[in-house]
């Protein structure tokens, strides 16, 4: 009987830990001052811990001279505010920590990266969520993508497949809670991304991190009608990042509006993403 009730309440506190929300009100939070990287620079002292040296680095990857023109621009506002205040190097590895903000992905082992800041910076830009938009994301990875995510969505949700990884990742989260209330409005669990999430469904955006040659049929029903997808197609010597609106026409079909985020140029800072794997060690492409 002893044990039993153990096992309950075992039962009972990953529950709590897969499906609380913290409601923490993103809305409420001054702008991130953006005129010149002086300004910027003593906000984050008066406000964060991060380092001087990343906090400057941060500031001139978007808006100084080394910012690499419309790879690193934004469309919205309030992304690049969202882009400001999410230190990348907490998420990055020790070994590769003082490369935070260069351009090109990262290993975080386990065979998977952190994607390059630009292409976190036009994936976030084009699916610019609110903040009561519904946001699941596939492939958690080094958390970082979530964080930017937290920045501007006060639900999101996301999936990671690596066990080691996920955990990781959620230690991230859990030593910068106190400082970064936001990042308690991340929900997360550890499963494969292809059958998305169900419980939480439907989504208003879903964007997906890793690689495949088609577009996953649950991810699709679990997208909202009007709602907007971001996710790379293509095999890996040619992956196009595809942003997929999803509508029912007349006749009650499925009607999907694409369109390539880079407009057929990829940058050279861009990387392949690392490709959609399975429960069993394999991969979700279908050739």
């Amino acid at each position: 009987m002893m044990k039993y009730s153990w096992f309950l309440m075992l039962i009972c506190l990953v529950t709590i830990q897969i499906t609380a929300e913290t409601s923490y009100d993103i809305t409420s939070r001054p702008q991130v001052p953006t005129s010149s990287a002086q300004e910027f620079r003593q906000w984050a002292l008066d406000n964060t811990d991060q380092e001087l040296k990343f906090i400057d680095w941060r500031y001139d990857s978007v808006l100084g001279e080394q910012a690499q023109g419309s790879w690193a621009g934004f469309r919205n506002d309030r992304v690049l505010q969202a882009y400001l205040r999410t230190p990348r190097e907490y998420f990055c590895r020790s070994y590769n920590k003082n490369s935070a903000y260069a351009h090109s992905a990262l290993p975080i082992g386990y065979g998977q990266t952190i994607s390059g800041i630009y292409a976190v910076g036009r994936m976030t830009d084009w699916l610019n969520p609110s903040s009561e938009d519904k946001v699941l994301e596939i492939g958690t990875g080094s958390g970082y993508q979530s964080a930017v995510l937290a920045q501007l969505s006060e639900h999101v949700y996301t999936i990671e497949i690596v066990e080691e990884l996920a955990e990781e990742s959620h230690g991230i989260y859990d030593s910068l809670k106190e400082d970064y209330p936001e990042l308690g409005n991340i929900t997360y669990k550890i499963d494969d991304g292809y059958y998305g999430w169900e419980e939480y469904a439907p989504f208003d955006k879903i964007i997906v991190t890793c690689g495949i040659d088609h577009i996953p049929p649950a991810l699709l029903r679990q997208l909202k009608t009007g709602g907007q997808m971001l996710i790379p197609v293509g095999p890996p010597s040619g992956q196009t990042i595809l942003s997929v609106t999803k509508e029912i026409d007349e006749d009650g079909n499925m009607v999907l509006d694409r369109v390539d985020i880079y407009g057929g140029r990829i940058p050279r800072s861009m990387t392949t993403f690392v490709p959609f794997t399975d429960n069993q060690g394999g991969t979700h492409y279908q050739n």
